[in-house]
């Protein structure tokens, strides 16, 4: 299954040859070697450049059409992603957004969060710099009461405040924090927006009213587009590594690392090489694109043509698995831990062939009484097969979930079919449509807050539920 990286990464890191940087190799490493250290070092650091890439759009350059707000503050979309939000791949469409990149050098960030009346589902992912999910506050994980919240990077050593109920460590400097608030129907958007507005983040001595602690060093941010990641992979990995101190799992691949000059303050210089390590270094970084991509086929469990696959998860949940790391950032960075979202993916029909809305309509039914097991809600949602964006539509629907059931039509048996096709299925069908690209598809389920009772999708692929496979219509 081919999956192209976010945007703002891009296609560009089917790497050729010109990297541009500051290398010294140690002098008795072998091409051979140089390739392997290469191809891994790809691997490990992928979801770091792609969190790079993202943090530069949404917090860094102004100038960015993505950009959302300065760090430590608040950004809310009072809207759901649309064709137009590029800067993510794969985007939620269910949940307006409202994201928080933090700079916990100097001090921690406080997160507050105001009562959400249940049913409401909410949550706030809090995500470090290697796309490790360390931790959650929302309906599922503390409940939907107010409360404060502490955030702190790797090497804060204070005390908890009263009136912080939880403390939240990151392992990198610079964490993002993705909120998703539910959104019934178009005419729900303002009571989701006073909810946004309750979101709070602010440095714990403003939170004490307490004098600042001295300002962290200000950061001079490698500007990057796909021209430049495609050029100087390694040295955004050398920047981010930085911020990003390194743990007992990581040893290893640093060392490694090291040996053909990257690493934490390092600057990597590909045309200091020879000819031969320079194509060594290439021919390592094409292998470890491929082995990603591969990876990816590998993340879960294959059901009706579904990929079910254990979505995102701390760092123990990878265990220095550097390539379930690499394929889930690829299929879909900043994907949730399993109980909070479980995600069944699918490009081809159980056959493996491949969906392709310019060939075929498709349909999905459910039976009678068996819609996804959820405590919160569940959609299906509809992306362009290559770039994994929404898709641009007549109706401007770009998924359906369970809040539209009541509106939408059952079959006699009590079933319901989703629509997947290019050109409306007529007037009596549309309202169960989810119009396709004209190329190829890719299709996400989503379950929030999956039920941990029979029926249930969990563990991921091995739960008692599994979705019903796509149809080829004839």
């Amino acid at each position: 299954m081919k999956t192209p990286l976010p945007r703002a990464v891009g296609c560009a890191l089917v790497l050729l040859a010109s990297f541009g940087s500051t290398l010294a190799l140690a002098t008795d490493i072998t091409p051979a070697e140089t390739k392997a250290i290469a191809e891994e070092g790809y691997v490990y650091g992928l979801p770091i450049v792609m969190n790079y890439a993202i943090m530069y759009d949404y917090a860094v350059d102004k100038n960015s059409s993505q950009f959302k707000a300065p760090f430590n503050q608040i950004d809310s979309l009072h809207h759901v992603a649309t064709y137009k939000d590029t800067a993510i791949i794969s985007p939620n469409s269910d949940t307006p957004y409202s994201m928080l990149f933090m700079d916990l050098r100097s001090e921690p960030i406080v997160l507050s969060v105001p009562a959400v009346e249940k049913p409401r589902y909410y949550t706030v992912q809090l995500i470090d710099g290697n796309t490790y999910n360390f931790g959650y506050i929302g309906g599922r994980a503390t409940g939907n009461e107010a409360g404060d919240y502490m955030v702190v990077g790797p090497d804060w050593k204070g005390t908890t405040p009263q009136g912080i109920k939880k403390v939240f460590r990151s392992r990198t400097q610079l964490p993002f924090a993705v909120f998703r608030t539910q959104l019934f129907n178009p005419a729900d958007m303002p009571n989701v927006v006073a909810i946004q507005s309750g979101y709070k983040a602010q440095p714990l001595s403003t939170y004490l009213k307490q004098p600042a602690p001295p300002a962290a060093p200000t950061i001079d941010f490698p500007k990057i587009n796909k021209n430049l990641v495609k050029t100087d992979f390694f040295k955004y990995l050398d920047f981010a590594l930085q911020l990003a101190p390194a743990t007992p799992d990581e040893a290893a691949i640093r060392a490694k690392l090291a040996r053909i000059g990257i690493g934490a303050g390092k600057d990597f210089n590909f045309q200091d090489l020879s000819a031969e390590q320079k194509a060594a270094v290439v021919q390592g970084m094409q292998a470890g694109h491929v082995k990603v991509e591969d990876g990816i086929k590998n993340l879960g469990t294959k059901i009706n043509g579904w990929n079910i696959a254990g979505a995102g998860g701390d760092s123990a949940f990878y265990n220095g698995d550097w390539l379930k790391r690499a394929a889930v950032a690829q299929a879909g960075i900043y994907a949730n831990d399993a109980e909070e979202a479980t995600y069944p993916l699918s490009k081809t029909l159980p056959n493996d062939e491949s969906l392709d809305g310019s060939k075929h309509n498709y349909t999905i039914t459910f039976p009678a009484e068996q819609l996804p097991p959820v405590n919160a809600f569940w959609s299906v949602t509809m992306y362009d097969g290559k770039s994994q964006l929404l898709i641009k539509n007549p109706i401007n629907r770009y998924l359906i979930n369970s809040p539209m059931l009541p509106d939408m039509k059952k079959n006699a048996d009590g079933s319901l079919t989703l629509y997947i096709q290019k050109d409306s299925p007529g007037a009596d069908k549309e309202r169960n449509w989810l119009p396709a690209p004209d190329d190829l598809i890719y299709l996400v389920m989503r379950l929030y807050w999956p039920k941990t009772e029979t029926p249930s999708i969990l563990p991921p692929g091995k739960g008692t539920w599994s979705p019903p496979e796509i149809v080829k219509v004839n």
